[in-house]
């Protein structure tokens, strides 16, 4: 079982246990829980095809895809998009927006510099020799200087820009695969794509049971999440739901609406057949996210570098936290917290407070802050 498999546990109401479906997918682990094990082809036929529209449409590493000739028309006038692009490109426009920057789409001349100019299979990983010779960091051009026309779906890029959508890209596949599954086949399903989860449709009795670690290719952790029975849901410390408005929740300084269902997280420390040195928790709708800088890494000029980019800088921002985990009313807006905290610093807390999203930060010496209505660390978890 690797880690970023999303893994049954428990059962569903009837005694039967929910069908899992693992598979690799956009650079990462894609794992599906169809709750009605009649319905997981259906379910997984579903997935694979959203997924495979993701990465058509948004990959930067394809030249065939929609995001790639973009970029290659930086420059040189508009170019027509397709409306899942288009989608893409304004989840990711609002992300920028909503962090004030600190997760921004034109970063991508930034990333290609520090070495991650290729899939991440193909860059060396944890390899003690360097990839390359230092290169200078390009901070990014900025949000603000992509031209786009929603109502003609027009997407102009200055010269020297490019798109980097996978800060949202993967979540947002996430949230539209949950989604289109759960209404296709009428029963609570849960995407995982490599720590970012959406949760859609009637959860099992007591919801998907998550484990979070700080590594999700840790063999004896990462992302599982599996599904907890009726008594483990009763016996643990109780609900802890969303402790925003349950319509919106402020990020800095604007609002952020929820996309889907009011997410739920319960502490499950009490849970049968979980691995007792990872927190645990259940959640029966909406988004969950990590992100971290310890898994995606390489070397160059003498240092090691990870796939979090600060826009501002076009470099790696200073090593305050090694992962932050939250949850949220979908996975794109989870997500976009957690990649703005890692960027934000010592800044994080204060900012992931103004939210009002349950949170979880472990600085880089394995201290841990949760933040909100996460559970607090400690006891049997």
């Amino acid at each position: 079982m690797t880690a970023t498999s999303a893994v049954a546990r428990g059962r569903v109401g009837s005694g039967v246990e929910p069908a899992t479906a693992v598979f690799s997918a956009l650079g990462t682990t894609a794992v599906l829980l169809t709750a009605d094990p009649a319905r997981a082809d259906d379910a997984l036929l579903i997935l694979r095809a959203e997924l495979a529209a993701i990465d058509a449409a948004c990959s930067r590493f394809r030249p065939d895809s929609e995001l790639s000739r973009a970029n290659t028309a930086a420059g040189n006038g508009p170019v027509p998009v397709s409306a899942l692009l288009a989608e893409a490109v304004e989840v990711a426009l609002r992300a920028a927006e909503l962090t004030d920057g600190a997760v921004d789409p034109t970063v991508g001349p930034a990333v290609v510099a520090l070495g991650y100019d290729r899939t991440f299979a193909q860059v060396p990983a944890r390899r003690p020799e360097d990839t390359g010779p230092a290169t200078a960091p390009r901070p990014a051009a900025g949000w603000r200087t992509v031209r786009w026309d929603p109502a003609l779906r027009l997407l102009r890029l200055p010269a020297g820009t490019t798109l980097d959508l996978g800060a949202t890209a993967k979540a947002l596949a996430a949230d539209r695969a949950a989604r289109l599954a759960a209404a296709a086949v009428g029963c609570g399903v849960l995407v995982n794509l490599g720590g970012d989860l959406s949760a859609a449709g009637e959860p099992p009795a007591g919801g998907w049971r998550v484990a979070v670690a700080d590594n999700h290719a840790d063999p004896e952790g990462g992302w599982r999440a599996g599904i907890t029975d009726g008594h483990a849901a009763r016996e643990g410390s109780g609900q802890a739901g969303i402790t925003d408005d349950p319509t919106a929740a402020t990020v800095g300084r604007h609002t952020v609406p929820h996309t889907g269902p009011r997410p739920t997280i319960t502490d499950n420390r009490a849970a049968p057949n979980t691995t007792p040195r990872h927190p645990v928790v259940s959640i029966r709708d909406g988004g969950l996210a990590t992100s971290g800088t310890t898994v995606r890494t390489w070397r160059r000029g003498g240092r090691t570098l990870h796939h979090i980019v600060d826009p501002a800088t076009g470099d790696v921002p200073p090593p305050v936290w090694r992962t932050v985990s939250v949850a949220a009313g979908s996975c794109v807006d989870a997500n976009t917290a957690t990649t703005a905290a890692l960027v934000l610093g010592e800044r994080a807390p204060d900012w992931l407070r103004g939210t009002g999203l349950p949170a979880r930060l472990v600085r880089t010496d394995g201290s841990v802050l949760c933040l909100g209505a996460w559970p607090a660390e400690g006891g049997d978890l």
